[in-house]
């Protein structure tokens, strides 16, 4: 369990840029950083790119349950790896820091604060957050996890 400080860091930095995000930013205030990336508070009360978030308002209670579960099976999933799988155990703790930082959210406000915003022209990608971006990177580590672990097992005779 020597990893879990890798979610404990996922976890504060997740938490300390949304406060911040939420005292100096106006609500869908945009402050471009980039010509391609911008600061822009929303806050979400749906799921990834806002599902159900127009719901009246069982889905607060319905994400928070479902992402405890999540986080119950990947501590559960943590425990059972080898010692020497580090990228799943670092794809299993980026996954659950990000987990844990957005049922935060909810569990306080009711909602997930959101405020990167990256864009090109007109088109906008869906505004996600510090936990969202550990979510995604640990996701595409399982995925090449998986891969690479199933090239390895055809390659061997």
């Amino acid at each position: 369990m020597k990893w879990l400080w890798v979610s404990v860091v996922v976890l504060i930095l997740d938490q300390c840029t949304k406060l911040l995000a939420d005292a100096l930013l106006g609500a869908y205030q945009s402050v471009e950083l980039l010509p391609f990336l911008a600061l822009r508070k929303a806050y979400n009360y749906g799921a990834a790119f806002s599902f159900l978030g127009d719901a009246s308002g069982w889905q607060r209670w319905f994400f928070i349950i479902l992402a405890l579960v999540v986080i119950g099976i990947l501590v559960a999933w943590l425990r059972r790896l080898p010692a020497t799988d580090t990228r799943a155990r670092l794809a299993l703790v980026l996954i659950l820091g990000g987990a844990a930082g957005n049922v935060i959210d909810r569990l306080v406000y009711g909602y997930v604060i959101d405020f990167i915003d990256v864009f090109y022209g007109s088109w906008h990608w869906p505004t996600f957050n510090i936990a969202d971006s550990a979510i995604f990177v640990g996701a595409f580590l399982l995925i090449l996890d998986a891969f690479l672990e199933h090239r390895k097992a055809s390659s061997t005779p």
